[in-house]
């Protein structure tokens, strides 16, 4: 059975990562990008559908486990009645080819260890072929092939590779799987312990970019770490998550696809990495967006592959039963289909704080952005899915007709502030009437409240960022009577929900969800925009603390059972985090 999802740290080589358990287990890793076919699923299955588990033999408490400081190298220590080891899990940056580092070190006494690899690819269902070449095993199947280096005697047993050895003080073991295509020779000779000196330095030297030195300084840290572990170096793209499936329920179908590039996250990515100096990651992630939405506006999607691909097929998989059962488990995501207006406010809003943080863009890029605004002038008035994906009829929510006023209002500050050519005069008649209309009908004043859409008795966690995008001013009477509306409606246990699933059934689905993070993390904002500073101080305190003990976050939270929701690690949470705690500074 998979751990809890906080159990689970991430390591990666910015191309792809891989889930390791609190028991030694690596249960998730795909290869050799983020999209790609699982080759360990253990984590939406069962042991049989592949993993790779390094832990003591004998009885043994595993006492701690942490990020070596301002890395992504995992350590997890043991303790057992003999002795105590560590083990040391990494993954390179990649190169040539993808490795997964694994160090045993001695650290007390004997310790008796065993290494179990159950390679099943195409996401649990293949057995590969097995042989042992040159000290190495080598596992083949169809395009892929894995070699597994150790100094450990291997050999083969219930259709896995064994390995079982026993540590003493001082002493380090290596283990060094490698994946290359199947008709490539595995000639790579991996120092391990150089690896981890390497991959030490490479990820220290990266963090001491960040400028942020306030009250959550080490999250803060923690979470570009993470924002970078999620990066598909090659284009710059970065997913919203390294799973797919993790339940928005336990037991429930609320299960998704995240290892994909949503249009939506630009923005705040944007200003998560260029308010702490990370200006390379900034131009590549804008790169990455200027590329994925190139072509006919008309055709613009919200969601693209790592490469910008824009076929992302929905499918489940019969043969996983889903993490605690929480089926269906599926691959690829049918929203990308669906139509949202906001992500075209959200792009623009993105290019535009690139522009005032100093970034130079192209004569190119502004003729997309032209291109993107007259298609939405077309558009704007149609009811649509909405920022949450919803499978139930479309509506005229209002945070997407928020963000069409965001995107016209940005193309007029534009051409104002750096002289770029345009239709200034209708851009900003057109910013206008939609602020009209949302004010006018998507507000109720007898709750003094913004609502989830024209004529909803429902509220929307997005309503809490109606301040920060600069639709009204955050002293405005709506927006403080919105803020506190969303305290009494969508507030359980102290965290926010996106909405109420069972109101108006506006999502089409069955079942609930959790508390949703990057929100709780909106409403310390909007507390703080208020002048409610204090309540949003506190409220990050909290939100900080339901990181792992690793700490990541993922989606969501359940108060109830106390345990995280959704796919981990989050983008989304993470990027939350790192722009509440720049917006409160200090605390």
């Amino acid at each position: 059975m998979s751990g809890r999802i906080e159990d689970y740290a991430v390591i990666g080589d910015l191309h792809t990562a891989a889930l390791v358990g609190a028991d030694g287990s690596i249960d998730w890793l795909c290869l050799p990008r983020f999209d790609s076919a699982a080759c360990f699923a253990k984590l939406l299955g069962d042991e049989e559908n592949g993993h790779w588990q390094i832990s003591p033999v004998d009885e043994a408490v595993c006492t701690s486990r942490r990020y070596r400081e301002d890395t992504l190298i995992l350590e997890t220590i043991w303790e057992t009645p003999g002795g105590k080891v560590r083990v040391i899990d990494l993954m390179p940056p990649r190169d040539d080819a993808v490795d997964v580092v694994r160090v045993v070190e001695g650290l007390e006494g004997q310790v008796a260890m065993r290494s179990v690899l159950r390679l099943r690819f195409d996401y649990g269902r293949i057995v590969p072929w097995v042989r042992h070449i040159n000290g190495e095993f080598a596992a083949v199947a169809g395009p892929d092939a894995v070699w597994l280096r150790s100094s450990v005697p291997l050999h083969g047993e219930n259709l896995s590779t064994v390995g079982e050895f026993t540590v003493s003080p001082g002493e380090y073991v290596p283990f060094v799987l490698t994946w290359r295509e199947s008709w490539q020779q595995n000639d790579r000779d991996v120092d391990a312990i150089e690896q981890v000196n390497n991959t030490e330095a490479y990820w220290r030297g990266w963090i001491q970019q960040c400028r942020y030195e306030g009250r959550w300084a080490d999250a803060v840290k923690r979470s570009l770490i993470t924002l970078k572990a999620l990066t598909y170096d090659p284009t710059g793209g970065i997913v919203a998550a390294a799973t797919t499936s993790l339940p928005e329920q336990i037991g429930g179908p609320r299960n998704w696809d995240y290892r994909y590039c949503w249009l939506r996250d630009a923005s705040f990515t944007l200003q998560a990495l260029v308010s702490n100096g990370f200006e390379l990651e900034a131009i590549a992630w804008r790169d990455w967006l200027l590329r994925a939405v190139a072509g006919d506006p008309a055709d613009l999607q919200i969601m693209y592959s790592i490469k910008g691909r824009r076929r992302i097929d929905e499918w489940d998989v019969p043969w996983l039963e889903g993490y605690e059962k929480s089926a269906p488990v599926r691959i690829g995501n049918a929203a990308s289909e669906q139509l949202q207006l906001d992500v075209i406010g959200e792009v623009l809003d993105g290019l535009h704080f690139t522009r005032e943080a100093g970034i130079t863009a192209s004569e190119e890029a502004w003729s997309l952005q032209k291109r993107l605004i007259k298609h939405l002038e077309t558009t704007w008035r149609e009811p649509d899915n909405g920022l949450w994906e919803v499978r139930g009829e479309r509506q005229h929510f209002v945070h997407s007709k928020v963000l069409c006023w965001v995107a016209f209002d940005r193309m007029v500050k534009t051409a104002e502030k750096f002289g770029q050519d345009g239709d200034v005069d209708r851009w900003r008649s057109t910013r206008d009437t939609i602020h009209a209309e949302v004010c006018a009908r998507g507000y109720d004043r007898t709750r003094n409240s913004f609502t989830q859409y024209y004529g909803s008795a429902g509220l929307d966690a997005s309503l809490l960022l109606i301040p920060r995008l600069g639709f009204l001013p955050p002293d405005d009477p709506r927006v403080i009577g919105t803020v506190e509306a969303v305290q009494r409606e969508l507030v359980a246990d102290g965290f926010v929900l996106r909405y109420r699933p069972e109101q108006e059934s506006v999502d089409g689905l069955p079942g609930q969800e959790g508390a949703f993070l990057a929100c709780s993390f909106w409403l310390a904002d909007a507390l703080y925009l208020i002048g409610r500073k204090d309540e949003a101080v506190e409220l990050v305190d909290r939100l900080v603390n339901l990181a792992s003990d690793t700490g990541l976050l993922a989606e969501e939270y359940d108060p109830i059972a106390q345990r995280h929701l959704g796919n981990t690690p989050q983008a989304f949470s993470h990027v939350a985090l790192v722009n509440s705690a720049v917006l409160l500074g200090g605390g």
